[in-house]
């Protein structure tokens, strides 16, 4: 008889390297890991109990997510706070999410109308933070954020813009959350609202102007950021 390998003690490495990856995602998230420091393939092994190769497969994955960067001869690193790539996302973001969210009202159904307020009525009720996780934006309010702004663009009709504003809104999302945890005064909550009032009462102008708005105030929050981060280490 030919017997099967028992894999219950030994998850695949596929298994493996999304585990640690996940990990690493929100360690990273939370701010666990400060602008610019080493991701050491070596020490993530050794915390979390797995080989060299799995390590190096779930930092290849969080380049690729934009959480993390890969530098030629230097290894990995968190991405700087003063990378001017944030500011080239916050501008691709202004100049695409409006004319998206034109077409959503333009195109959007009824049922379009409801997943907008479903969407905006979770966000509203879900806490920003958790004790659990500190200070920082918990989970669930990210993932209702995310869900609520895709939600506003998908009345659209068009899956190739949809995933522009996927692949950007991954790529922001590390940003996104510095500037949120260093202006902690901001009041998204009201933001989220007109947002959701001018998409709901039809109004494509008011929408895009409250869109570009919002998104403006999140680059803004992180260049103030990256100017402080700069004077302090001056």
């Amino acid at each position: 008889m030919i017997q099967t390998a028992d894999t219950s003690t030994h998850p695949p490495k596929q298994m493996l390297s999304e585990r640690v990856y996940f990990l690493l995602r929100g360690a990273i998230m939370r701010g666990e890991f400060t602008p610019g420091e080493a991701l050491k393939p070596q020490e993530l092994a050794k915390e979390h109990q797995v080989s060299l190769a799995v390590a190096r497969e779930a930092l290849v994955r969080a380049v690729g997510d934009g959480i993390a960067d890969r530098l030629p001869n230097r290894g990995f690193a968190v991405p700087p706070l003063s990378d001017r790539r944030w500011q080239e996302i916050a501008e691709a973001r202004r100049a695409t999410e409006p004319v998206i969210l034109r077409m959503a009202i333009e195109r959007g159904d009824v049922d379009w109308e409801a997943r907008v307020r479903a969407a905006h009525h979770r966000l509203a009720r879900t806490p920003a933070t958790v004790p659990e996780e500190g200070e920082h934006l918990s989970e669930a309010w990210s993932e209702a954020h995310r869900v609520f702004h895709r939600t506003l663009l998908d009345g659209c009709g068009n899956p190739f813009l949809l995933d522009t504003f996927d692949r950007m809104w991954t790529a922001s999302e590390l940003a996104r959350r510095w500037s949120a945890h260093r202006t902690p005064d901001r009041e998204f909550a009201a933001e989220h609202r007109r947002l959701e009032q001018a998409a709901l009462a039809r109004d494509p102008d008011a929408a895009a102007k409250v869109l570009a708005q919002h998104l403006t105030l999140t680059a803004a929050s992180l260049t103030a950021c990256a100017h402080d981060q700069t004077g302090s280490e001056a």
